[in-house]
Order: C-alpha cells, then sequence, then structure tokens
C-alpha cells in the first residue's frame, strides 16, 4: 500500500462526532465527485478508492439519514441518491438549494457558512484531500496536493488550509487547478489539521532519519575534503622536498629544515601535528607549517634558477 493510501484509509475512519463536521467533510466529498441533475432529484458521485467510498456513505446515513445506492462501473464505484426529499435536505445542510427550490451553482467549493469554526475548516479539508488529494513517499520526495477543477475552488482551499499557518500554492496542470504543498514540516502541519495522527508520526520518523542521514553525510564529506586537502598539501610538500635533496642535498639545509625534510619522507601520511610531536624537540602546527613553508619556497627558488640557465 503505497503512503497515499495508508494516510487516505487513516482519514477514512476518522468521522468527526459534530454534525457540522460531518455536513462539512461530506460537502467537500460531493463537491470534488458529485453532481446533482439539473431537477434535483438525482445526486450521484463517482469514487475510485473504496475507503472513500465508506467514508461518503458513513457520512450521508449520520449527518443525513440517507442510504445511498452503490454500484461499480469499470472500477469506479457510483453512490446514487434518487430521493428528491433527501437531495434537498442533503444540499440544504451543505447551503448548495438556491431559495427556488433548486441545486445552487457555485465557482468555488462551498458557502462561508458551512466552514465558519476550525473543526468544520478541518473535515472540509480532510474530505477534499480524501476525494481529490494525494501524497508523495516522504522516503523520496515531501509533495501532498489537492486538485481542484475551477481556480475559484483552488483559491477557497487555499484560503482554508492557510487560515491554519500552511502556505500552501497553486498550479495549472492541464485543464486543472492543483493546490500543493511541498516543505516537509507543513505538511507535517497538513497531516495534523486533517487528523492523521498516525500519519504523521511516520511521516516524522522518516524526516528525523533523513536528517540524521544528511548530517552524517555532510560530515563525512567536510572529513573526506579535509583529508583529500592534507593527502594534496603532503604529495606537494614531498615533491619539492625530493627536488631540494635531488639539486642540492640536505647536508646544505638548515638543521630546523633538514630535520622536518626527512620527517616528512618518513612519514607521507602524517598529520602537521603528528610530524611535530616526532621531531625533538617537538614543534607546534605553525612551526611545522613555518618550516615546510620555507622549503617549498626554496624548491620554487631552484626551479626558477633551473629554467633560468636552460
Amino acid at each position: 500500500m503505497s503512503f497515499s493510501s495508508e494516510v487516505k484509509e487513516e482519514l477514512s475512519r476518522q468521522v468527526g462526532s459534530a454534525r457540522h463536521c460531518q455536513i462539512a467533510e461530506a460537502a467537500a466529498i460531493f463537491r470534488m465527485c458529485g453532481q446533482v441533475s439539473q431537477n434535483g432529484e438525482i445526486l450521484t458521485a463517482r469514487i475510485e478508492n473504496p475507503d472513500v467510498v465508506r467514508k461518503f456513505e458513513v457520512l450521508l446515513k449520520r449527518g443525513f439519514q440517507v442510504t445511498p445506492e452503490v454500484s461499480l462501473r469499470g472500477g469506479v464505484h457510483i453512490l446514487t441518491v434518487r430521493d428528491r426529499a433527501s437531495v434537498s435536505r442533503i444540499l440544504k445542510a451543505m447551503k448548495l438549494w438556491s431559495d427556488d427550490g433548486r441545486p445552487e451553482e457555485r465557482a468555488d467549493f462551498i458557502s462561508s457558512r458551512v466552514v465558519q469554526n476550525a473543526c468544520c475548516k478541518r473535515a472540509f479539508i480532510r474530505g477534499a484531500f480524501l476525494a481529490g488529494g494525494s501524497i508523495s513517499n516522504p522516503e523520496k520526495s515531501y509533495h501532498l496536493e489537492i486538485v481542484c477543477t475551477r481556480v475559484e475552488q483552488a483559491g477557497q482551499l487555499t484560503e482554508l488550509i492557510g487560515a491554519f499557518g500552511i502556505e500552501a500554492k497553486t498550479v495549472l496542470r492541464k485543464k486543472y487547478h492543483v493546490v500543493y504543498i511541498k516543505e516537509g514540516n507543513q505538511i507535517v502541519d497538513m497531516l495534523g489539521v486533517m487528523e492523521a495522527h498516525v500519519a504523521l508520526m511516520n511521516l516524522e520518523n522518516v524526516r528525523i532519519l533523513k536528517e540524521m542521514r544528511g548530517t552524517v553525510n555532510r560530515k563525512v564529506n567536510c572529513e573526506t575534503a579535509n583529508i583529500n586537502k592534507t593527502v594534496s598539501a603532503a604529495v606537494e610538500q614531498i615533491n619539492d622536498i625530493l627536488y631540494i635533496r635531488d639539486k642540492l642535498g640536505f647536508d646544505k639545509l638548515p638543521e630546523g629544515l633538514e630535520e622536518i625534510a626527512e620527517a616528512r619522507l618518513e612519514q607521507p601520511e602524517a598529520t602537521l601535528k603528528e610530524l611535530g610531536d616526532s621531531l625533538t624537540p617537538p614543534v607546534g602546527k605553525s612551526g611545522v607549517n613555518h618550516r615546510l613553508r620555507k622549503l617549498k619556497e626554496l624548491a620554487k627558488a631552484l626551479r626558477d634558477d633551473e629554467e633560468e640557465s636552460l
């Protein structure tokens, strides 16, 4: 089962105890997946996910005492309410029934009266995600989205999500308007808003492990870079020392330079501190670095003299 399916399965079991929250969530699912006949006699909803089907059934039964007919066609579940009195009762509760006794047409999702309370906003967002949302596997990436058919719907949903301090964005994808969140911490907050607490903890665990891996990798990369830098410097120092030995000889060097030159050749992989500790008496890192710099300058001078003589 995908992470997105796990989240929806958990949300399908989350039913608000208050009727106004049940109405808000049912309204979200209906507005995402449903339609009503022009005369208001038949309400239908086309839903693929079986968990969402069961959730919509429960909401209709608890909130409106209506049991829809359910049929399966081409892998899609068709939920149907054929009684005009039941349809009008549902739509009136959802504020989708006009004063002249007909279904109301709206560009956005729902009347603000249906989502006045924070709990109803949570329920509506949960229903919208169940009906038209998805979330990527957090092991691979952080991405949550809800697909809307109209720009007004995407705008209203973005506003509802923003009421909880979450910054959702919208993008046009073909003919759909997609509300999406890409920040890991914001997706965690979104799962909390929808009350998917198990999924929230699972995602947090993944985030912690990814952050730990990232920290370890950064440290390893840093240490590897330092090792490479040390090795490169040591190779350059040895090349200079060998050149001085072949062209000038160590016996022509001051005692301190001769000592550090021989120590470097004997310990090609040693750090500056290790080189300094091997000398008698021991020399600090700055002292070792100073002597090696002098050897580098001497090797450069010898090479320059050789080039001029050619």
